[in-house]
């Protein structure tokens, strides 16, 4: 875990916040030396942590390990890689043939980090990890490359600080930090919960942007099981310890909808908090949520029946499918509930005289929830077949 703050570009930057100078101050200090009060007790597999340094290891601190979300191949972006532990995980879980960026905005955490590189990759025979220097919030804009090109000037006046705002905008159209729709799954591992409120909503719909079409967040942080009172808030101790900037529980989701993740699921809960302040427990969680297509809705004659154990679900989108009951949906629909995280829950009905999509219409929206006639995926003229001559149920059949 490390802090969501921006490094010294050279730039006289004043701050009001306590809370940011708290979260600077204390993640310096714990790059330095181990701060005991800063991790939960976090289980990884022990086959990827040999190749990792002590020092990594010692100056790690998190509340979770979203790393099982992690696929062989991928492209991974790691929010607040701090001393690099989750990323060097991570480049062994994905290997050679994927890569691993870890962002963070504290300058003693990117050293630590960096200075270790060339040994991780060494002791797994590849190097396929880059860290660079940014805020989680704002992953368009290199702070580094930022300070280069300002190169430690002030800002005087108005025109000075019209002229850094072009500089930053160029950075961001011509080389971002992170390319839209570049990443296969964006990792973080407490510390989300350090940004300032005011800056979330920026943060959640960064993720979605630089996700690509069906790739994953999975997010391991503090949550409160009530509403944080603001005198925790304000208490600068409290918010760099991870525990005043906790959403509640439910809201922490409602973030990833509100930025148009689906398929958001609640893979860890613990039952013992972590802390308990002024009655309010605090406790670590993963979440896991997927970028959906936004295709057009094309009608190509499919429909999908849900399994069960549930009487109906109610997708992100709003359509329903009742048990047992063979619904009407579009390509776009189709293509997603056949895969994860809905993969296994609901029978996919192709129709049997495939509609290209070149000649597909519109799927009817306004008729959500309909009953897919039979005749409609069979096809108007469908011919009777004989009994099928091998076994229904293979050799098994008696």
């Amino acid at each position: 875990m490390a802090m969501a703050d921006p490094v010294e570009t050279g730039l006289q930057k004043n701050t009001s916040l306590d809370g940011e100078q708290a979260v600077r101050q204390r993640y310096s200090a714990a790059a330095r030396k181990t701060e005991s009060q800063l991790c939960c007790a976090v289980s990884y597999h022990p086959r990827f942590l040999k190749a990792i340094p002590d020092e990594v290891l010692e100056r790690d601190y998190g509340c979770g390990d979203p790393s099982p979300y992690i696929q062989a191949g991928d492209v991974v972006l790691d929010l607040g890689s701090g001393g690099g532990k989750l990323c060097f995980i991570a480049s062994q879980i994905v290997g050679s043939s994927g890569r691993v960026i870890g962002v963070d905005c504290n300058a003693d955490m990117l050293s630590l980090a960096r200075k270790h590189q060339p040994q991780v990759a060494e002791n797994i025979g590849y190097s396929n990890v880059d860290f660079r220097c940014g805020r989680i919030q704002d992953l368009s804009l290199n702070l580094e490359r930022l300070s280069e090109m300002i190169g430690g000037q002030s800002i005087e006046n108005v025109s000075d600080w019209l002229k850094l705002r072009e500089v930053e905008q160029r950075l961001r159209r011509e080389k971002p930090l992170i390319e839209s729709n570049s990443i296969d799954c964006v990792i973080s591992n407490c510390v989300l919960n350090l940004v300032n409120p005011q800056d979330r909503q920026q943060l959640f719909s960064e993720i979605h942007r630089v996700l690509k079409v069906g790739g994953r967040a999975a997010i391991s942080d503090i949550v409160s099981d009530e509403d944080v009172p603001e005198n925790l808030k304000n208490d600068p101790d409290l918010w760099s310890g991870c525990l005043a900037g906790a959403w509640r529980e439910d809201e922490f989701i409602n973030e990833f909808r509100a930025a148009g993740f689906a398929g958001i699921q609640l893979v860890t809960w613990e039952h013992l908090p972590w802390r308990t302040v002024q009655g309010i427990e605090f406790r670590a969680v993963t979440v896991v949520a997927y970028k959906p297509s936004q295709d057009v809705c094309l009608e190509r004659h499919q429909a999908v029946i849900y399994r069960g154990p549930f009487a109906r679900v109610i997708d992100d989108d709003g359509n329903q499918f009742p048990r047992g009951k063979r619904i009407a949906v579009c390509d776009r629909t189709y293509q997603a509930l056949g895969r994860p995280p809905y993969e296994g829950h609901f029978v996919t009905v192709p129709p049997r005289q495939e509609v290209a999509p070149s000649t597909a219409v519109e799927f009817d929206c306004e008729q959500p929830n309909r009953v897919r006639e039979p005749r409609e995926t069979k096809g108007l003229q469908c011919v009777d077949n004989p009994s099928r001559s091998e076994p229904c149920c293979g050799d098994d059949c008696c």
